[in-house]
């Protein structure tokens, strides 16, 4: 019987091969619809078309393709009505963030038989045959990483198995494998194919060498973190879960060399075109022009199918293009960690150490001083995007302490504030309006990501911002937290430096004040929104006691003696809102007061258990594979 493989229409190559002229001419090709496995290695741009679709497949948890993943946990709140429900969930289910059944191992025979037929070829030049190979070694390599992140080991295939319809499965059931194997395979599989991939930073949404590398970094971290903090209760007799602790140090010293080995290498930096520090930060994920940062991306292409609706779904509401917008609000959790830029943390609760008010002549003014990358990654309150203000305040606060406010954007009301009359407007174009969907029900909206190109918020043209799933600041933050592992405190305070100063944060921490709750902190703010939060918590076996269950007050909030603590507890989303005082003849009048508020949406306290650290293991695969273990506390 012939094996066939589908040669995916040349528009689904569009993401990717912007970023690499040199293959672009497959894109005036006519697509083939299907084709025998053998003879797509002989014609390279088939090939080519092939690569296109494994890419297309790469699997992301949390992406700008699916905003409502982010507000899982506790980065942001879902103002979106269908989505309250996550805020209203007591326990993640055993089954969150699975990622193994008939699908995921699919993909896998997929690129095995890619790579087998790739082998057997001599079509082609050898060259191009090579980096064909490497880049479907990286993909496997991916899938793999993202496989043993969710469920730990898993049976670790890297040949097609065929099916022989005498009736016996048997030589298709295979074991998991370790824990630790799965993640060797990945490493080793990264280092084998780093000096095949091409060496060039202009090539982003394809591996290359330092896309290798950079995975290698993060796969050999995890492995590490996973080594030294896990316990008896995350552990499996034949390996299956848990590392043992004695490996801890080969992996970190790994990640550390993996990172070493691109900086070294000089070719990529931090992004640094714009003055402004947060219109630099931001400008990052969005600027596609010779970004000097960025190391491998999933990109998309306007006027095609591959493009996404972040924009359109999370832009200001007031001044958006259409009258979409609003869903995801960065929560109180989230701002309040950004520190200040003495290297301090700090409250944002309005009040006095005496329980006091504090009153803002400027709605901005509570934020200022504070690390760049907080403008950079969230829209706060009478800030601009595409140069228009965000009208964000939540009414107007008496001097008897009741509120005037609205229950619709920009509402105006007549003789609503004492003294006056006629038509005045007594909440902000924005909200925040608790329950209003769409309204900055955190008293903030998301930045990062955001598409400031004209036009990026309409339906009818959508964005083509790239996902970044690997940059050169992990690089550095990979290889500071792996020589803090390794007890070289010096050269963390190094490599963590130039992150910090970038975020003007120039008083640079001695080697004494890297701790791990700095190192934790700093991963926190730097790559929120970017799909990292899940995993390191469950790598630095941290979840269970953030997402512990119990339930949050205001007082949480105005305590800042805790704000850096790699464990503080943060199982509810909070908001900030901004109220003008009215109090006519008062120093105060018309100044901001700001007050720590909890949605009425938000209900319930996640509760991270710790039979979550590891996925369950569908019923289906138990069922069709005797030889497959469980995972523990389920």
């Amino acid at each position: 019987m012939k094996k066939y493989i589908c040669a995916f229409a040349a528009i689904a190559f569009l993401g990717f091969a912007q970023s690499c002229k040199k293959d672009s001419e497959f894109l005036d090709k006519q697509p083939t619809n299907v084709l025998p496995i053998d003879a797509v290695w002989k014609d390279q741009n088939l090939v080519l078309t092939v690569v296109g679709d494994l890419y297309d497949r790469y699997p992301d948890y949390q992406t700008i393709e699916a905003w409502s993943i982010f507000t899982v946990f506790d980065e942001a709140f879902a103002s979106s009505g269908g989505d309250y429900g996550r805020h209203q969930n007591l326990e993640y289910g055993y089954d969150s963030w699975r990622y193994w059944d008939l699908g995921v191992y699919g993909y896998i025979r997929d690129l095995n038989m890619f790579i087998k037929r790739g082998q057997e070829s001599t079509q082609l030049k050898a060259e191009d045959r090579d980096r064909f190979l490497a880049e479907a070694r990286f993909i496997r390599a991916g899938v793999y990483f993202e496989m043993v992140k969710a469920m730990g080991g898993v049976p670790l295939l890297t040949t097609p198995l065929e099916y022989d319809n005498s009736g016996n499965v048997a030589n298709l059931q295979f074991p998991r494998s370790k824990e630790s194997e799965v993640y060797d395979f990945v490493i080793s599989e990264l280092e084998a194919i780093k000096t095949i991939l091409p060496d060039d930073p202009t090539v982003q949404s394809r591996a290359t060498k330092a896309a290798a590398l950079a995975m290698e970094s993060r796969a050999a971290l995890y492995a590490g973190s996973i080594a030294k903090y896990s316990n008896s209760q995350l552990t499996l007799p034949g390996g299956e879960v848990g590392i043992s602790s004695s490996l801890a140090n080969g992996y970190f010293t790994k990640s550390l060399n993996a990172a070493k080995e691109i900086i070294a290498g000089g070719k990529y930096t931090l992004y640094k075109k714009n003055p402004t520090l947060s219109d630099n930060f931001a400008a990052l994920f969005t600027d596609k022009s010779n970004n000097p940062e960025v190391i491998f991306v999933k990109d998309f292409k306007l006027k095609t199918n591959k493009v996404h609706g972040f924009t359109i779904d999370n832009q200001p509401r007031s001044s958006a293009e259409e009258a979409q917008g609003g869903r995801l609000n960065p929560s109180l959790n989230l701002v309040q960690s950004f520190e200040k830029l003495d290297n301090t943390y700090a409250s944002m609760a309005s009040v006095d150490g005496s329980g006091n008010p504090v009153y803002y002549a400027g709605i901005t003014d509570i934020f200022a001083g504070r690390d760049a990358r907080l403008a950079g990654t969230v829209i706060l309150p009478g800030t601009l995007f595409k140069g228009k203000a965000v009208d964000i305040w939540a009414g107007y606060q008496l001097a008897d302490g009741s509120i005037v406010t609205g229950d619709n954007f920009g509402q105006s009301k007549t003789n609503a504030l004492p003294g006056t009359s006629g038509s005045v407007q007594v909440v902000g174009g924005d909200g925040p309006i608790d329950g209003l969907e769409f309204s900055a029900q955190s008293g903030f909206y998301v930045r990062k990501y955001l598409d400031p190109a004209k036009g990026s918020g309409q339906i009818g043209t959508r964005s083509d911002v790239w996902w970044v799933r690997y940059r050169y600041a992990e690089v550095l933050l990979n290889a500071a937290e792996a020589a803090f592992e390794l007890g070289d405190l010096a050269a963390a305070a190094e490599y963590i430096k130039p992150v910090r100063d970038r975020a003007g944060l120039t008083i640079a921490l001695t080697p004494a004040q890297i701790t791990f709750d700095r190192i934790v902190h700093e991963r926190k703010v730097e790559f929120a929104f970017e799909g990292h939060e899940l995993w390191d918590m469950k790598r630095w076996r941290l979840a269970d006691k953030v997402w512990n269950g119990n339930n949050m007050s205001t007082n949480d909030f105005i305590n800042a003696t805790n704000i850096g603590s790699a464990t503080r507890t943060s199982t509810q989303v909070f908001g900030l809102w901004p109220y003008k005082y009215y109090n006519p003849g008062n120093a105060n009048h018309l100044k901001y007061v700001f007050k720590v508020v909890k949605p009425s949406r938000v209900t319930a306290a996640h509760r991270f258990r710790i039979g979550n650290y590891y996925s369950s293991i569908g019923q289906d695969v138990l069922n069709g594979n005797p030889k497959i273990v469980r995972n523990p506390n389920q």
